[in-house]
C-alpha cells in the first residue's frame, strides 16, 4: 500500500517507516501537519497513519478537512491520548482504526493488512446502500453478502446504475448501455416499468427516480 505517515517523534517515524517498508509498503513519511495537508493537496494515497499531537496542524484538523473535501482514505490514529472525546471525534470523522502509544510495529501491520483487505473486497463489490453491495466481476448483487436471485436485464440495470453512482442516468443512456442488444427502439415506459419490478424485488430501495429524466444511485455514506 501506498502510506502517508504524519509522525513527529524522529525515532518512532523512522522505525515505522523501516518496519513497514520492509513488510512491503510505499512510506511517504512527514513530521509536520503542516507538509502532511500540502502532500496531500497533490497526491493520493491508499492509507492514512496519524499522530495526533504534531507540530501547526493536529491530525484530527486534518482529517476533519479531509472530511469536508469528501476524501474518504483510510486513517489510523496512533496516539498516546486516551480521552475518549479525542477518539470519540476520531471515529465520528471516519477514522478507521485507533492505536495507543506504544504499541508493537507488528499490530501496526496487522491492522493495515485488515484495511488493505477490506479495500480490495471493496474494488469488487461496490456498496449500494447500508445492506446491498454489488459484485460486477460476477455480475451478483448482495444483500447482507447472500446473492440475490434477478433477471439478466435487472443486473444489467444495476450493473450500470453501479458504474455510475452518484450521476443520473436518462432514458436515453439506458437504451444506449443497458438496452443496447434490442432490435427495436425500447420505450421510456418499458425502462420504467423494468426498473419497476427491479425495485419491487429489493428489501431496500437504493435506486433514486429523477422524475421525468432518470434513475440513480447515491453515493452511500461512509
Amino acid at each position: 500500500m501506498k502510506i502517508l505517515l504524519l509522525e513527529d517523534d524522529i525515532i518512532l517515524n523512522e522505525s515505522i517507516t523501516q518496519y513497514l517498508t520492509t513488510a512491503g509498503h510505499a512510506i511517504k513519511a512527514v513530521r509536520d501537519g503542516n507538509v502532511c495537508l500540502g502532500i496531500l493537496e497533490k497526491e493520493k494515497f491508499d492509507l492514512l497513519i496519524f499522530d495526533i499531537n504534531v507540530p501547526n496542524i493536529d491530525g484530527l484538523t486534518i482529517l476533519e478537512i479531509l472530511h469536508a473535501q469528501k476524501n474518504v482514505t483510510p486513517v489510523i490514529f496512533i496516539s498516546t491520548l486516551i480521552d475518549i472525546e479525542d477518539i470519540s471525534k476520531a471515529f465520528e470523522l471516519g477514522c478507521f482504526d485507533y492505536l495507543k502509544k506504544p504499541f508493537h510495529l507488528k499490530e501496526l501491520n496487522l491492522r493495515i493488512d485488515r484495511i488493505s483487505k477490506t479495500a480490495k473486497k471493496e474494488m469488487h463489490h461496490k456498496r449500494l446502500s447500508a445492506s446491498y453491495s454489488f459484485d460486477c466481476d460476477a455480475m451478483t448483487l448482495y444483500f447482507h453478502e447472500e446473492p440475490q436471485v434477478l433477471s439478466k436485464r435487472q443486473l444489467q440495470i444495476i450493473k450500470f446504475l453501479t458504474h455510475n453512482r452518484g450521476f443520473v442516468c436518462s432514458y436515453d443512456m439506458f437504451r444506449e448501455n443497458v438496452w443496447e442488444d434490442s432490435d427495436t427502439i425500447v420505450d421510456d415506459a418499458t425502462i420504467r416499468a423494468e426498473i419497476n419490478r427491479l425495485k419491487n424485488n429489493l428489501k431496500e430501495d437504493f435506486i433514486v427516480n429523477i422524475r421525468g429524466i432518470g434513475y440513480m444511485v447515491k453515493v452511500p455514506s461512509m
